[in-house]
Order: C-alpha cells, then structure tokens, then sequence
C-alpha cells in the first residue's frame, strides 16, 4: 500500500497536476494582493470585466458558450476576465489556427470534387446535394460514388477487420488516434506494424498528446521507434496554463496505401474491444471505407503530421497505385472539423440532417450536451412528427457529463423527442441516421467539446445500404435499452436536480 502511495505521489501525472495548481494558486494570489493593496489594480480589473462583457455581448460566440464566462464574472470578478483574456490570446491556439489554415489550403489541390459525380447526387437529392457542397466549399472534403464500405456495430469486429487490412499493407500505415493504451489490442496491433516496419512499410502514428500521454509510461514512444514505426504526439501537453490544451486531436484514422481507411468511435483500448470491463458492455461503431473515399482520410492524417511543415510535393507520392473497382453503391463523404475556422462542421451536419428530416432521426452518443439550435431542431422535428430518438449510456464513464445530459432529458422529453439508456452498459458510439436516405458514423460526440474544441472526423453516406446497416445497429441496441421517461425525470431525488442544474450553466466551459 505504501509502495503503491510512493507511486502515485511521485509519477509524472501528480507531478503535472501539481505544477499546474501551483501555477493557479500564484496567480490568485497575486490578484487578490495587488487588488486589495492597490486601489488602481482593483479599478482596472473591474473596468477590463466590464470591456469584456460588452465584447461577449457584441461577440458571435453561441450565446451557451457565452453565458457560463458572464456568470463567472459575477461570482469571480477578479479573476474571470484575466481568465477569459489567457483563453482566447493564448498563442499554442493562434499557432494551431495558422499552421492547420496553411495545411489545408496547401492540400486543396490534392481533393478535387468530381462535377459528375456532384451532378448525379443532385439529381437524385437535392437537398442532399446542398450539404455535400457545403462539405466541398467549407470543408474541402469531395463527395465520392460507389466506393466499397462496411459497418462494424462493435469493436471486436473492427479489431479484426483492421488486423486482416493491417497485413495486407504494400506501402504505407498510418494512424491517428486520441486514446491507445496498453493491452491486448495494442499489443497485437503493436507487433503487426513492427512486422510491417521491418518489411520496408512506411509505418507512421500520430497520437494525443492529453488523451495518450498519461496513459503510457515516459518515453515509450521514443522506444517505440527504434522498432521503424514513426510516431508523433500532437499537442503534447505540458504542465503550464494555456487554453491551446483543449484543442485536442479526438479523431480515429487508419489508412492503408491510401484506398482503405477505418474511423469510427473505437479506440485503442481493451475496453473498446470488451477485453477490459470498466462501464459495462462497450457498445461502440466504426466504419471502413476502400476506394477513392479513403484518400481523403490520407489528407487528413497527413494534414497534422506534416502540421508545422510546408508542403513540397511530397504529398504526392502517397497517392494509392491501386484501383479498387465501384464495388457499393450511393455515395460516401469523408469530413474532418476543427476548432481553427469558426465554422463547426461538425455540429452544421447534425443540425441539417434534423432540419432536413420527414421520416425520422436517431442518434446514439455517449454525450449529451447540445447547444439551444441543436435543442430547438430536435423539438421541432419532434412536434412536426418525425420519429426523434436517441440512445445513451446507462452506466456512464464520467458522472458529471450523464447529470448534465440529465439536465437535458426533461426539456427533450417535453418537446416530444424520445431518449433510451443502453442498459448493458456504456454506449460509445457517435451515429446519427436518417429517413433511409443519409447517415454519418464517426468520432464527433454531442457536446461542445466535439463540436467547438476539438479536431474530429466522420463519413457521410447518402442513398447507400450503409444507411440501412446503421438504422439496424440502431434498432437492435434499442431492444436493450431502458425508455426514459418525463416521470422518471420529475421523480429524480432533489439535490441530483439541483446539481445538474449547475452543472449545465458551466457545460461548454468543461
């Protein structure tokens, strides 16, 4: 017991923890000296809050992002607007917003949308056409045809999938991944991109550096490499104040050669695969997509390894050498967001399928914190009689986010939307289908961090049996799980009421 205490008090992760908080107890009491001892210092501080109001007043940030930092100003006047001021001047930020601007525009010319294809699409949808153009202007990501594609509703079967693709590498492997840890699926994994590495494989992983980090011992990947697998942290995290470490690479990418690719909700974990039991069953989605589609996914990947780099051609040359045949059907678009553009594409997508739906919508995620568009759109749905549901966890992975989600459920409810709890356990999947004519699976959960913060990454399929697969997942996860209900809701003990409450006025600020 005490050699376990010596270890906790001792690793990097306390170590870390400990740095940061010396760093905000300093700065607090700093602020409280020189405002109680300095009559000028107090007077700047109020009259900087009272700028700052004004500005996120004026401000075109979503008014629930907004509200929790106005709130804040009341109840800590003297540090907030200091706080808010470290936020958005911090320059890791400024430097990721400059150098993913310069990486997409260098890599424009790489994703040429086929008109053909464009035209076809919009002849059978319109509507849907409208979103996939939106996709090319603003996300530069083309819309593809009758590329090959296949549904995993677990990541036991992934898993396999992505080993039998893993072996069949002739040029490249890349991943990109927020969380891997140690056990049985990275260790099996590990040993095939070893295997590969020695045949001559460029072999590349690119991971987070808050989600990966604290998860495997120092200097691992370091170790790693001398194996041939190349790796790269992105946004290590360090133990300084700095609003840049939200931005977090929360995206699942691996790409084979450039004409096979898997993302979805499943990381590199035990758990994912049900090898570890932490919340239950794990209940997780992916897809994998061969073909034209999975170049763009190459794009992705390449876009942040090369992020600080300038592009010289060499992008080039990982063009795929093979031609997979039209082997599906309808249309498949690969889209990534970030948090550099202000342009959310993320939540756009979600928002329009709501809009655009006659039939029905239903989404699983393991999050629940949308802003008041998303809850406006999924009430009028509802009360115009689309079928509006969504399955969440029973058994969550942190109780915060599940009483914030809670705060949500009774203004849904009433509004006609249906909400299920999977009651095998955690639901990790991020999907979200409609009226049998469009779906998206990938790694953008509903909440702020995924629509706001992080760089993220999906599939869009329309008129495809994709659509059919993930309606049927749906379907089938629904039998396991528990309706909730408005009485449910209002019986609720008091003080868990109240602390959701709370809870969700500082939700887009955890």
């Amino acid at each position: 017991m005490f050699r376990k205490l010596i270890r906790i008090l001792f690793n990097r992760n306390t170590l870390f923890i400990f740095m940061l908080l010396v760093q905000i107890a300093v700065l607090i009491l700093t602020v409280l000296f020189l405002s109680q001892h300095y009559v000028f210092v107090y007077a700047c501080i109020m009259g900087l809050n009272l700028l700052l109001v004004i500005h996120i007043c004026n401000s075109r940030e979503n008014p629930a992002y907004q509200i929790p930092w106005l709130l804040l100003m009341l109840i800590f006047p003297l540090f907030t607007g200091l706080a808010y001021l470290l936020v958005k001047t911090d320059a890791g930020h400024r430097a990721h917003k400059k150098n993913y601007a310069r990486r997409v525009a260098e890599t424009k010319k790489y994703l040429i949308q086929n008109e053909q294809i464009m035209q076809k699409l919009k002849k059978i949808s319109p509507v849907q056409a409208q979103l996939a153009e939106y996709l090319v202007h603003y996300g530069n990501y083309p819309v593809y045809r009758n590329d090959a594609a296949e549904y995993f509703p677990v990541g036991e079967k992934m898993f396999e999938a992505m080993k039998r693709e893993i072996l069949q590498a002739k040029r490249y492997i890349f991943l990109e991944y927020f969380i891997i840890n140690q056990g049985k699926m990275w260790r099996e994994l590990r040993e095939l991109l070893i295997q590969k590495a020695q045949q001559g494989i460029d072999v590349r992983l690119l991971y987070d550096g808050f989600g990966t980090q604290f998860m495997m011992p120092m200097k691992y990947f370091q170790k790693l490499q001398k194996s041939g697998i190349q790796c790269r942290v992105f946004n290590s995290f360090k133990p300084f104040l700095t609003s840049s470490q939200n931005n977090r690479d929360h995206r699942k990418i691996l790409v084979i050669d450039g004409n096979t690719a898997f993302t979805g909700g499943i990381n590199i974990a035990d758990e994912y695969i049900n090898q570890k039991n932490r919340f239950g069953h794990w209940k997780d989605g992916g897809i994998l997509c061969r073909g034209e589609s999975a170049w763009s996914f190459t794009i992705m990947f390449l876009q942040l390894w090369h992020l600080e780099e300038i592009d010289n051609g060499e992008l080039e040359k990982y063009k795929p050498n093979e031609i997979f045949p039209a082997t599906g059907d309808g249309f498949i678009q690969p889209y990534s967001d970030s948090p550099t553009n202000g342009e959310y594409i993320g939540r756009n997508v979600y928002l329009d399928m709501i809009h655009q739906a006659r039939e029905y919508v239903y989404l699983m995620t393991p999050y629940l914190i949308p802003d008041e568009e998303l809850i406006t759109a999924m009430i009028l749905a509802a009360k115009k009689g689309v079928d509006v549901r969504i399955i969440m966890p029973h058994i969550p992975d942190k109780w915060y986010v599940y009483s914030i989600a809670w705060s949500y459920y009774e203004e849904l409810l009433a509004g006609k939307v249906r909400i299920f709890e999977y009651l095998p356990g955690f639901v990790h999947a991020k999907m979200i289908c409609s009226d049998d004519k469009i779906s998206v699976s990938g790694t953008i959960n509903m909440d702020y961090r995924s629509f706001y913060l992080h760089f993220e990454c999906a599939a869009i399929f329309y008129q495809s049996q994709m659509i059919f697969k993930m309606k049927q997942d749906f379907m089938q996860t629904l039998k396991q799980c528990i309706e909730i209900t408005s009485e449910a809701c209002r019986k609720r003990p008091l003080p868990k009421r109240l602390v959701s409450s709370v809870l969700r006025l500082f939700a887009p600020l955890m």
